[in-house]
């Protein structure tokens, strides 16, 4: 069984191995191949029955020139970069990494709200310039101080990672609301359920955490930005396009929004002419929330059962059934 892996590196940089793939069959990996459709996509899967990838494109166009492929296997939980339906037509099973970094996402998410909070990275390298030591005072601060104690986070998508960062925002003792067309027990145990404008209204901090579906597609536009407390923060590591760039950069600007915490946007990597590089007090991280090894080293095992179950006739994790 012939295994291509299309864009390993930011999966495996060097840190893990692919030993569990290579106990499966004959192994080649490319460290990147194309993010855009490429004729070298086809040529670098060539004869092989699965191909994994986390960011490369597979359109109808490549499924076509790859007779032999059978199994897609995305090293990620969005599968959107494949075709999935013509897949399927095709008989090619597409599977995905379902659970992997739900405790690390709500970490990251509450990181950047502590970061927006305390300007931490910015104070210590103060520090080491010389700031503290030439200093007037026996402490100073350049931007305002922020106590999350009592506020209200307000969380839009209450799944897995919604609920992880319910728990860390429960543990500062704010108050955690959340919106969510799907509620549960479990996470009614951990934020009450309100309607969006309800959550828009009453937050202090907003945390995107739903999938990116049409109906949540630019869910922070101009309209629901203007429904927000004046101050709000806003922090998004879920999905770019859950948010309409310009009008965020707009709000921000004008202060309506006092800052932003985002590790995604729209067209990854980012473009030069992005609003929000430019933006006041906007922090945008290179979509690493789910970069810990401890998660990839689940993507790697998870991957590397979802592959051994399909070789076996039992596939797992399925999106194109």
């Amino acid at each position: 069984m012939k295994i291509v892996i299309l864009d390993g590196y930011t999966e495996n940089p060097g840190d893990l191995s692919w030993a569990p793939l290579e106990a499966l069959g004959e192994v080649a990996v490319y460290d990147r191949t194309s993010y855009v459709d490429s004729p070298l996509i086809a040529e670098r899967i060539g004869d092989a029955e699965i191909a994994v990838l986390n960011k490369t494109p597979i359109t109808k166009e490549t499924l076509d020139k790859c007779p032999n492929l059978k199994l897609i296997a995305v090293l990620a939980t969005g599968y959107n970069v494949v075709d999935c339906e013509y897949a399927r037509e095709k008989g090619i099973c597409v599977a995905n990494v379902p659970t992997y970094g739900t405790q690390i996402v709500g970490q990251y998410a509450v990181g950047l709200l502590l970061e927006i909070c305390s300007h931490y990275g910015h104070h210590a390298q103060t520090v080491q310039a010389g700031k503290w030591e030439s200093n007037a005072d026996w402490c100073y601060w350049d931007y305002p101080m922020i106590e999350l104690y009592g506020k209200t986070a307000g969380i839009i998508g209450l799944g897995r990672i919604g609920q992880a960062t319910a728990k860390i925002l429960n543990a500062l003792d704010m108050n955690v609301i959340a919106y969510d067309r799907f509620q549960s027990e479990t996470g009614g145990k951990l934020a009450e359920y309100v309607e969006l404008d309800q959550l828009l209204a009453c937050s202090d901090v907003i945390f995107l955490h739903c999938p990116l579906f049409p109906s949540t597609e630019g869910i922070i536009n101009k309209e629901n930005i203007a429904k927000m407390k004046d101050g709000v923060i806003i922090i998004n590591n879920s999905r770019g396009q859950l948010v309409v760039e310009q009008d965020l950069a707009d709000a921000l600007n004008e202060g309506k929004v006092y800052a932003a915490g985002l590790d995604v946007v729209s067209t990854e990597p980012i473009q030069g002419d992005n609003p929000l590089l430019k933006a006041k007090n906007c922090f945008i991280t290179p979509h690493i929330s789910w970069a810990a090894q401890a998660s990839r080293q689940r993507i790697m095992d998870i991957t590397a059962e979802n592959i051994s179950e399909f070789l076996k006739g039992n596939p797992i994790n399925i999106v194109n059934k």
